[in-house]
């Protein structure tokens, strides 16, 4: 959300959000250490679905996917859809299971970098089959079967499934976040 655009939905209070979800609210926001967590308190207020979402999620980042591939994804789908609330919340993510800092800059200008020149030098081969596969996602709705190949030859047919799920989640939530101009929990 850009510093001037106004938040759509205010964040739910203890009445809109119901007890169990304005607790858990403030837990994540004592998590991320910030005043609020405007993600849970904006989609808290519709409170079974939220709980749904939640769930759904939560096990897309703790699946099949290892942590590493799972943030790469997910730091990737925000850079793309410019979702500065999913990188603020998923660049220490990403740190925490092994993506440095060289390594995120890398996703992030991927792939204006020739092979073996600057950023693009850092990435495996997995990684630069993830990125193209979660690009091609993101961007034309599907894989070519050629970038399909290739990310099939570091995943099996259960992490191909759980991939595009988890691409596309993040991508939906970007949007979300986007189109409610959630505000960012911690500004800068």
């Amino acid at each position: 959300m850009s510093g001037n655009q106004v938040t759509r939905i205010p964040p739910g209070r203890f009445r809109q959000l119901g007890p169990i979800n304005w607790a858990v609210a403030k837990l994540a926001a004592r998590k991320v250490r910030a005043p609020e967590m405007h993600l849970f308190t904006t989609l808290g207020s519709r409170q079974s679905l939220f709980w749904t979402w939640a769930v759904y999620s939560g096990r897309l980042m703790r699946g099949r996917l290892p942590a590493i591939d799972s943030e790469l994804v997910i730091l990737r789908v925000a850079h793309l859809r410019s979702c500065e609330y999913e990188l603020q919340h998923h660049r220490g993510m990403a740190m925490k299971v092994g993506l440095d800092a060289q390594t995120q800059a890398a996703i992030f200008a991927w792939p204006d970098t020739p092979d073996g020149e600057g950023p693009r030098r850092v990435l495996s081969a997995r990684q630069k089959a993830l990125l193209q596969a979660t690009d091609e996602l993101i961007q034309d709705r599907t894989i070519s079967d050629a970038s399909w190949r290739e990310l099939a030859a570091h995943l099996n047919r259960a992490r191909l499934i759980e991939f595009c799920l988890l691409a596309t989640q993040y991508d939906g939530l970007a949007a979300t976040i986007s189109a409610l101009a959630i505000p960012l929990d911690n500004p800068q």
